[in-house]
């Protein structure tokens, strides 16, 4: 594994990602932001947060195992939530969890939720990218 995890005296524990990752790998991945489509293209989740996280976090396990990958090569995720609201916070935890229990990880990397007006179609409400690194 190329990655680990920290977080630095001084900082605060956040029990749902870890402040700092260093990573010793020697390539960078970019994965492409995924949103909450079925590999036909069909948006699954209308409407509904928690399963359109879980269809997030689905298809970014897809994009990194196409690759040779998992989240344990992760070493920045970044969120982007339709009109985001300190409420939603139990929605999106409760789509994460269910998708971190279909793979099988419990993986925390630096991450950063950013509420954004609008994402590429109405359906959408929520967008995940990654950057990994591998040997």
């Amino acid at each position: 594994m190329a990655i680990t995890l920290v977080d630095p005296t001084g900082l605060p524990e956040i029990d749902v990602y870890r402040q700092v990752s260093v990573a010793t790998g020697s390539k960078l991945v970019f994965i492409a932001g995924q949103v909450a489509w079925d590999a036909d293209g069909v948006t699954v989740g209308e409407g509904d947060l928690a399963a359109q996280v879980e269809r997030c976090y689905l298809n970014v396990g897809t994009a990194l195992a196409g690759i040779g990958a998992s989240f344990e090569d992760v070493a920045k995720l970044t969120v982007h939530v339709v009109d985001w609201t300190p409420d939603k916070m139990p929605l999106f935890l409760d789509g994460r969890a269910r998708a971190t229990e279909k793979l099988g990880v419990n993986y925390v990397p630096p991450s950063t939720l950013l509420g954004v007006a609008a994402l590429d179609v109405p359906e959408h409400l929520v967008e995940i990218e990654v950057i990994a690194v591998i040997d």
